[in-house]
């Protein structure tokens, strides 16, 4: 049975940082790409960043416009886990944050080209 985990989420400043985690089971995690994406409230789900993994080559990561220069996405294979660390919060990152995974070599951008998802992690990020 395949799941996605997602933690980490919370209230938070404006300006402050958070981490988010995303623990995997149910699937070969080195064989899929892993991807942020979250939704606010009355709005669509964004993609927010996205990494790839070829074994015995260097992971290759897309972020979108909002989250260049913020935030991080990482991942531990071992772990079977993927990463997001968020710096420099503002109030429109507000949001359920969702991991996802598709089984491919490539980062993904678009929603539906993931095929496993998470349940969600809240962040609010306050004034």
């Amino acid at each position: 049975q395949v799941q996605l985990v997602e933690s980490g989420g919370g209230l938070v400043q404006a300006g402050g940082s958070l981490r988010l985690s995303c623990v995997a089971s149910g699937f070969t995690f080195g064989q899929y790409t892993m991807g942020w994406f979250r939704q606010a409230p009355g709005k669509e789900r964004e993609f927010v960043a996205s990494i790839s993994y070829i074994e015995d080559m260097e992971e290759s990561t897309v972020y979108s416009d909002s989250a260049k220069g913020r935030f991080t996405i990482s991942r531990n294979n071992d772990m079977k886990s993927v990463y997001l660390q968020m710096t420099s919060l503002k109030l429109e990152d507000t949001g359920r944050y969702y991991c996802a995974a598709d089984r491919t070599y490539y980062p993904r951008t678009v929603v539906w080209e993931y095929e496993y998802w998470g349940q969600g992690t809240q962040v609010t990020v306050a004034s």
